[in-house]
């Protein structure tokens, strides 16, 4: 069951008195220790709103890349070994497109504001 308010409602309401009430009130040393709390609290919000369908996609993409299946952890450290052996070259084309995937999808998290990540994904699917 899910009620209101949504953990990301608290989220975006707690960062919202945090950046409307009480940084303008804090000592500068404070204020700036407040707006990092802040903009780790609008992450996390991020994260929880990102559609699940991304990540699923993503660990499929890559356990097809490596060739079995695991937690994604263990799928990314069977990922570098096989680069390391070579079994997967740096220019292969699944290997590229689970990179550009994978990092747009962070960028959508971490930076969602960054120009770069905005001119490339205005009017597009990104994932």
């Amino acid at each position: 069951m899910h009620d209101s308010p949504t953990s990301a409602e608290i989220l975006a309401a707690a960062t919202g008195l945090l950046r409307e009430q009480l940084i303008p009130a804090l000592p500068p040393e404070q204020a700036f220790a407040a707006r990092v709390m802040a903009n780790a609290l609008d992450l996390v919000r991020r994260e929880l709103a990102q559609d699940p369908a991304i990540a699923t996609d993503l660990s499929a993409r890559l356990a097809a890349l490596v060739g079995t299946s695991g937690d994604d952890q263990a799928l990314t450290a069977r990922l570098a070994e096989r680069i390391d052996q070579g079994a997967i070259a740096p220019d292969d084309p699944g290997l590229i497109d689970y990179l550009w995937r994978s990092t747009l999808a962070r960028i959508a998290v971490d930076q969602p504001g960054y120009a770069s990540f905005l001119a490339e994904t205005r009017g597009t699917e990104h994932l």
